[in-house]
């Protein structure tokens, strides 16, 4: 993310304390133009089958507990990261980062509307992107998205097979279905993930569960940066570290199960 490498210090700093991280690149970053000429492309190719063998791959390595392998993720991975467990026995629990509960058409919505408002004076400006991107929105929940949708009506220009997918996808209600202890991780300030738009759907699905526990770090954005002041783009681009405090955090849950 620009100069910062937050996963990569979120790595370090486990390892540091005695927990074995293995990270690896998105196929959508690794392979872009495989990704673009596949025209039926999903969330779980996106994440699922990759994430379940990094597990399998974990899980028969000679210095690693096979009974206590964890799937973390941030942003859309923490999202994806129910479906993951789904998909694997193996996983032990899961570490969610900012993850979106709200359907990620509608926080593109929010997002765009909030970045809007950071100047006052260039609000009326932003608001036909907002309405723009608000009819695409739309286009997702229309029951006439069909495969065949075209790209240019939709999100992003992504194809309608990743959206029926994603539409179909509930990942509070997988995640109270899994079964698995979790740790939930908000930053305070973060725009992309919110406290009040997505942290208060993971709350209400997982409230009867004793062994979910959720923490709110104020003063961090996304990124898990922290800083003061309504969060903006432009924080994400001078050299940072993750907090430390979320690191100690993942570690002692990690180490208590």
């Amino acid at each position: 993310m620009g100069r910062n490498k937050h996963l990569k210090d979120l790595a370090w700093g486990l390892a540091d304390r005695g927990t074995a991280v293995l990270r690896f690149d998105k196929v959508t970053y690794a392979h872009p133009a495989e990704v673009e000429n596949e025209p039926d492309f999903t969330l779980t190719d996106e994440y699922v089958h990759h994430a379940v063998a990094a597990v399998q791959l974990l899980r028969r390595h000679p210095s690693v507990d096979a009974d206590r392998v964890f799937v973390l993720g941030h942003s859309q991975g923490g999202t994806v990261a129910p479906r993951v467990a789904a998909a694997e026995a193996g996983v032990a629990g899961l570490v969610i980062l900012a993850g979106g509960a709200q359907p990620l058409h509608w926080a593109a919505v929010r997002q765009i509307r909030y970045l809007g408002s950071l100047n006052p004076g260039q609000a009326a400006a932003a608001r036909p992107a907002v309405e723009a991107f608000t009819r695409l929105a739309e286009a997702v929940d229309s029951p006439d998205l069909s495969p065949s949708t075209p790209r240019s009506e939709l999100p992003f220009g992504v194809a309608a097979p990743y959206w029926l997918d994603l539409r179909g996808y509930d990942p509070v209600a997988t995640a109270a279905a899994s079964g698995r202890p979790m740790l939930i991780l908000q930053g305070g300030r973060d725009y992309q993930a919110t406290v009040a738009d997505d942290l208060a759907l993971w709350r209400a699905g997982l409230a009867q569960r004793p062994d979910v526990t959720i923490r709110v770090h104020d003063a961090d954005n996304h990124l898990f940066f922290p800083g003061a002041g309504p969060s903006s783009p432009a924080e994400y681009e001078p050299a940072q570290h993750l907090d430390p405090a979320v690191v100690a955090d993942i570690a002692a849950w990690v180490a208590a199960h």
